[in-house]
C-alpha cells in the first residue's frame, strides 16, 4: 500500500508545484483559501506512467510557413544574442497551445489529442527544463519569447502567477497569440468570490472588490484582460490528483506526522480532480466560447474535518489523523456550479473527493 499526499495551499500555485519537479508523486489538494495551513501526505509515482507515446500527426490540407525569432537573452540569459529559425509546418484549425504546460496543462494536451487526432499541441515554457518531458508527451515545447509569424485558433493559459512578475502582462502577450477564432481559456482561481464565512457561492456571487487582497487583484486585473481581448474564465476550486506506485514513503508534513494540525476543522473547501478540471476547460475551448466566466468544482463541498475523516475511514494510507486543534482562521465558501454544467452539458468524472477515494 503506498502512502497519499494531499496538499492544500492556495489555488492560485497549482500548476506551479507541478512543473517544478521532474518527477511529480502526488496526489494534491490545492485550495481556493488563504494560504494558512496545508494538509499533506505522500507517495511516490514513475512520471512516465503519465506519458503516452506520440501519435504520427496527420497530413493536413493547408500548409503556411512559420517563420520563428527567438531572442536568446531571454531563453539563455545570454544578452544581445539572437537566434533565428525558420521552419515548416502548419497551424491547423484545431491546434492548441497551452502556456504552463504543467500538471493540468499535461492532462489537457493529452485529451485533446485523443478528441481531435491530427492536431498538434505547443507548450510554451520559460525554461527548457523539461522540454524532452513534453516532447515524450508529444507536445512540441517552445520558449517564452519565441515570436511566430501566426497565431492560434485555440490557447489556454495556466501557467501561475508565482513565477510571473507582471502576470497581466504576460496573460496579455498569450493573448496576442490568439487567432480570435475557436477560443481563448484562462485558469483563475474561485477564491476571486466574495464569501469568506462558509455561505453558499455560484457563478454569479459579486467578487472581492479591487485593493483588499494583493493575490485577487492580480488574479481580478489579468481576468479583466482576458475578458477584454474576447477570451473565458474558468474559476477553479482546489484541484488534486493521485498516482500510485509501490513504493512507499512516510508523510511529508509535520503536522501529520504529529498525527494532528493547529488550524480550524470546520474550514470548507471545494474540490475538483485534475482530470475533470482538463475535460471542462476542454468542452469550453471546444464551444469556442468568447468572454465567458465559468466555475469548476464538483458541487460537494467539504469540511477540513470531512475530508480527514473520509481519509481515515478509506484505508488507503498507512497513517490515521487524530483530528485539529485550532478554533480560529478564516472559513471558506460552498462552490456551486450548476449553471456551468447545465450550459456546457458537462459532468465530472469524480462528482466527490468520497468517490475518487472508492477508485483508488
Amino acid at each position: 500500500m503506498g502512502t497519499t499526499k494531499f496538499c492544500i495551499a492556495s489555488c492560485g500555485e497549482f500548476v506551479g508545484s507541478s512543473q517544478k519537479q521532474k518527477r511529480l508523486n502526488s496526489a494534491c489538494l490545492s485550495c481556493p483559501s488563504s494560504a494558512y495551513s496545508s494538509l499533506s501526505f505522500s507517495w511516490r509515482f514513475d512520471s512516465a506512467a503519465f506519458r503516452q507515446s506520440r501519435s504520427a500527426v496527420a497530413i493536413r490540407a493547408t500548409s503556411t510557413r512559420i517563420s520563428v525569432r527567438v531572442n536568446a537573452s531571454s531563453a539563455t540569459g545570454v544578452p544581445n544574442d539572437e537566434l533565428e529559425a525558420s521552419s515548416t509546418g502548419a497551424i491547423g484549425a484545431s491546434d492548441l497551445l497551452i502556456v504552463g504546460p504543467g500538471v493540468l496543462g499535461r492532462m489537457v494536451a493529452e485529451i485533446w489529442r485523443k478528441e481531435r487526432p491530427g492536431s498538434r499541441v505547443y507548450g510554451q515554457t520559460l525554461t527548457t527544463d523539461h522540454h524532452d518531458e513534453l516532447i515524450k508527451l508529444g507536445i512540441s515545447p517552445c520558449l517564452k519569447g519565441t515570436q511566430v509569424t501566426h497565431k492560434f485558433p485555440y490557447v489556454i493559459f495556466c501557467a501561475p502567477p508565482s513565477r510571473n512578475s507582471d502576470y497581466p502582462g504576460e496573460v496579455r502577450e498569450a493573448t496576442l497569440k490568439w487567432n480570435g477564432e475557436g477560443s481563448f481559456l484562462f485558469t483563475s482561481s474561485s477564491a476571486t468570490y466574495d464569501c469568506s464565512d462558509n455561505g453558499y457561492c455560484d457563478e454569479d456571487t459579486p467578487v472581492v472588490p479591487v485593493g483588499r487582497s494583493p493575490r485577487t487583484d492580480k488574479l481580478l486585473n489579468v481576468e479583466k484582460v482576458v475578458l477584454e481581448a474576447g477570451g473565458c474564465i474558468l474559476r477553479l476550486a482546489g484541484l488534486y490528483i493521485s498516482f500510485f506506485t509501490k513504493q512507499i514513503e512516510v508523510p511529508i508534513h509535520t503536522g501529520l506526522k504529529q498525527g494532528s494540525l493547529d488550524i480550524r476543522p470546520d474550514h470548507i473547501l471545494n474540490l475538483i480532480h485534475y482530470e475533470d478540471a482538463a475535460s471542462l476547460a476542454i468542452t469550453i475551448l471546444k464551444k469556442k466560447l468568447h468572454g465567458r466566466i465559468f466555475l469548476g468544482c464538483d458541487d460537494n463541498p467539504l469540511s477540513r474535518q470531512e475530508v480527514m475523516e473520509l481519509v481515515n475511514k478509506s484505508g488507503k494510507y498507512n497513517q490515521k489523523f487524530d483530528g485539529f486543534t485550532g478554533t480560529t482562521g478564516p472559513l471558506g465558501k460552498k462552490l456551486n456550479n450548476s449553471k456551468t454544467r447545465a450550459e456546457l452539458g458537462w459532468e465530472p468524472k469524480y462528482p466527490s473527493f468520497a468517490q475518487f477515494l472508492e477508485t483508488l
